[in-house]
């Protein structure tokens, strides 16, 4: 099983980028399909993106597409969101996660998905 640890959240203005990273421990990362979902005060954790195993999929909610990009780096053990174009409406914090099978790339996740702590994005106006 692997263990996530996401970086790179923070302070930026409406119109600015962030790239987050989630690195993972253990060997068995190229197994996992990788996702971000986000969490707002209040509100329920909805799906960002997500990304094959392989890396040639990836999947994007209708709220961040031609704004966000994922990636994910195997032999770095290390997945990837780009965040461009920034709104206040993305503030919340940005939770990576893992799970095998169909789940993340249809825009959910399972019982056994795998969580990081989350890193927290605030965009100002």
């Amino acid at each position: 099983q692997v263990q996530l640890v996401e970086s790179g959240g923070g302070l930026v203005q409406a119109g600015g980028s962030l790239r987050l990273s989630c690195a993972a421990s253990g060997r068995t990362f190229s197994n996992y399909a990788m996702g971000w979902f986000r969490q707002a005060p209040g509100k329920e954790r909805d799906f960002v993106a997500a990304v094959s195993w392989s890396g040639g999929n990836k999947y994007y909610a209708d709220s961040v597409k031609g704004r966000f990009t994922i990636s994910r780096d195997n032999p770095k053990n290390t997945v990837y969101l780009q965040m461009n174009s920034l709104k206040p409406e993305d503030t919340a914090i940005y939770y990576c996660a893992a799970e095998r099978g169909p789940n993340l790339m249809a825009g959910r996740y399972g019982n056994l998905a795998v969580w990081g702590q989350g890193t927290l994005v605030t965009v100002s106006s």
